[in-house]
């Protein structure tokens, strides 16, 4: 990705325009395909339709690229073809990118993985960009991130996979720890309110302590919608933690 195609405006940091429109916020657990989750695929149901609803709104502003942003080992764009897999969660299922592409290429990690397979449950006939962003990103490769993000077309929207703290309750993968709910409380109203000061905030060393995956993404989100100008509405569809691990569901639009 460049900036090539950003036009000239005054309106952003850099005096170019990073035209985002639009962004939906998702976790990526694997249990929310319902191959992987078996028996108790039905405890996800509100988690999965609160996903479809986001992405649904997503594609009503007639983006002209989709970009899907998640944690990976590495920061930067995973060219096309592209494809993820569900096999290390018990599961013969390869999820493309772009749908019906024939070559499995370049490797989703698994936040991409699951927001492809959440972006192929609705039809769009827009361009599908990939960008990952490794999890102990500084601030100064985030920001790059974000403008890279925001500059791949003239109407841009995002999909940005995260899951909250994986520190809730003595069951959870990172066992309990009493700063996981007011941590997972704070990224749930910066999420309703688009409130990106919150989101750039989040500490990165509590974060990480903390297991919360979507901190990365978050920030990258809110760099390039703090970029692109204008204000934010925001909405929260989804704060749940079923197994341990938060996970936010949320809808933003430019205004």
């Amino acid at each position: 990705m460049t900036g090539s195609a950003r036009r000239r405006t005054g309106d952003s940091r850099y005096g170019e325009r990073v035209p985002l429109v639009a962004a939906a916020v998702c976790p990526h657990p694997p249990l929310l395909v319902p191959e992987v989750a078996g028996s108790v695929a039905t405890e996800l149901d509100d988690l999965r339709a609160a996903c479809d609803t986001a992405v649904r709104r997503l594609l009503t502003t007639e983006p002209d690229i989709v970009v899907l942003l998640g944690t990976g080992p590495v920061t930067g764009p995973i060219r096309t073809p592209a494809t993820g897999s569900l096999q290390p969660w018990g599961v013969d299922l390869d999820v493309p990118l772009v749908s019906g592409q024939p070559d499995r290429g370049a490797v989703l990690p698994l936040s991409l993985t699951i927001g492809a397979w959440l972006l192929a449950r609705h039809h769009t006939d827009a361009p599908v960009a990939a960008v990952q962003v490794a999890a102990d990103a500084g601030p100064a490769e985030l920001a790059a991130l974000a403008d890279e993000v925001g500059g791949v077309g003239d109407r841009v929207a995002a999909l940005v996979l995260g899951d909250g703290s994986a520190c809730r309750g003595e069951k959870a993968p990172g066992y309990d720890d009493a700063r996981a709910l007011p941590y997972d409380r704070g990224v749930a109203a910066a999420l309703a309110d688009a409130d990106l000061d919150a989101l750039l905030d989040l500490d990165p060393v509590v974060s990480t302590e903390l297991k919360a995956a979507g901190r990365a993404p978050w920030q990258v989100l809110a760099g390039a919608a703090r970029a692109a100008g204008g204000g934010w509405r925001g909405e929260l569809l989804h704060d749940s933690a079923p197994y341990g691990v938060a996970y936010f569901v949320a809808s933003w639009e430019r205004v």
